[in-house]
């Protein structure tokens, strides 16, 4: 078990200036633009702020997740894809828990924290 983390620590290392590093920056970059849109929207229709609304509000979070789904989906299936190529370039194998494991880095948690934070700040306008 403890080869799995050293591995895994190097390979994360290692894609900060492996080939294809534009991704991280490009991949967030998109989620947050996605963010924002959805985040206005939230704002101009009086929802609560998104990753706040999802933890408390149970009764709503299955349309929620479809919604954020639909915005972030995308990106999240092309930071897999992208993953598993840089792999295979590099390491000529794929190890699919980390490609799910930068998806999510790359994809959900930006958008996760930058919809509801740009729903707070532009709610004030709204009002």
């Amino acid at each position: 078990m403890d080869d799995i983390w050293v591995r895994f620590v190097e390979n994360m290392g290692d894609r900060i200036s492996g080939p294809m590093k534009f991704r991280l920056l490009l991949q967030p970059i998109m989620a947050l633009i996605f963010a924002t849109i959805a985040g206005l929207k939230d704002a101009r229709t009086g929802k609560p702020p998104y990753f706040w609304a999802l933890l408390t509000e149970p009764a709503h979070r299955r349309d929620m997740v479809k919604d954020g789904w639909k915005s972030v989906g995308k990106i999240f299936v092309l930071a897999l894809v992208l993953d598993v190529v840089y792999q295979f370039i590099v390491a000529r194998f794929v190890y699919p828990g980390e490609a799910i494991i930068v998806a999510i880095v790359l994809a959900i948690v930006p958008y996760l924290i930058v919809r509801g934070l740009v729903t707070r700040l532009s709610r004030r306008a709204y009002r």
